[in-house]
């Protein structure tokens, strides 16, 4: 587990050395891994050579640091799992290597839209997630970047940073990993008791019925979703809406095409996410 950036630099420089013309993908995290993260290092090993997998708990996209305090670390079984995944760089620096100057760091921003969405909950999330992915950017070098789908506002930001800022870096994204009651595998899906993963799983439910509403309109696709929640006082509606994926802005009423709905709502104190592709009309 490497953990200083100088230790980065001579590891790649070692690995690059050895295999000039292999391709680097990069697999950014915040630990805690799961199955999720595991289909990401399968994926990267089908479009690179060589995996860096970092695993950084950014203070800078938490809203105190009693959340990032709280957040979960298991610091020796991810390193066990990557181990026996065969990641050959895990880079794992403490808050301090990377973000010397705190939260006073120069910042990469979002722009209005990393205020839309997951911004309008978290308006600092966004501008923390890219700041720290430039940085990795530059220090990695990566052919390829991979990211789930779960987070389908991060992954489209990323690709205009890295379209507006030059980075020479692929995007590749990963399908979501889902249990048998169509939740994402997340962290915080393992923190629900019984009943309360009962009310969660009406998330995923309501994308499936905006999906098969979705030839009716904009309107009878979020009503059919929002129908699917209603009666469930375990779950607070945070936002409901379906977006142009060129864009990320809300669509016209009379629409047609793909779209996606993206849902997010908290059950039981913890915050969940979750998008579908869908087709209007």
């Amino acid at each position: 587990m490497i953990s200083t950036v100088d230790e980065l630099r001579a590891r790649l420089a070692e690995v690059r050395s050895a295999a000039p013309e292999a391709r680097v993908a990069l697999i950014s995290t915040i630990g805690s891994l799961h199955d999720g993260h595991i289909d990401l290092v399968h994926r990267a090993r089908e479009v690179a050579d060589i995996v860096v997998v970092s695993v950084f708990v950014n203070p800078l996209r938490f809203a105190s640091p009693a959340e990032f305090a709280a957040y979960p670390r298991t610091p020796d079984e991810d390193e066990r799992l990557l181990e026996s995944l065969g990641v050959e760089v895990v880079f794992a620096p403490d808050a301090s290597e990377l973000l010397p100057d705190g939260s006073n760091t120069t910042k990469v921003t979002a722009g209005d839209l990393g205020l839309r969405y997951e911004g309008r909950a978290r308006p600092f999330y966004f501008d923390g997630l890219l700041t720290v992915e430039a940085k990795l950017f530059h220090l990695v070098r990566p052919d390829v970047a991979l990211y789930g789908e779960r987070d389908r506002q991060r992954v489209f930001l990323v690709r205009r940073m890295i379209r507006d800022l030059f980075f020479d870096v692929e995007v590749a994204t990963v399908e979501t990993v889902r249990g048998d009651d169509g939740l994402p595998v997340s962290t915080r899906v393992g923190m629900l008791e019984d009943r309360d993963l009962v009310a969660a799983a009406l998330l995923p439910a309501a994308l499936d019925a905006a999906a098969a509403n979705a030839d009716r309109g904009i309107d009878a696709c979020i009503a059919a979703a929002q129908s699917t929640l209603m009666g469930e006082p375990r779950i607070r509606l945070e936002y409901l809406s379906v977006v142009d994926p060129a864009t990320f802005l809300p669509v016209d009423e009379g629409s047609n095409g793909p779209a996606l709905a993206l849902i997010a709502a908290s059950v039981a104190g913890h915050r969940f996410i979750d998008n579908a592709e869908i087709y209007l009309g």
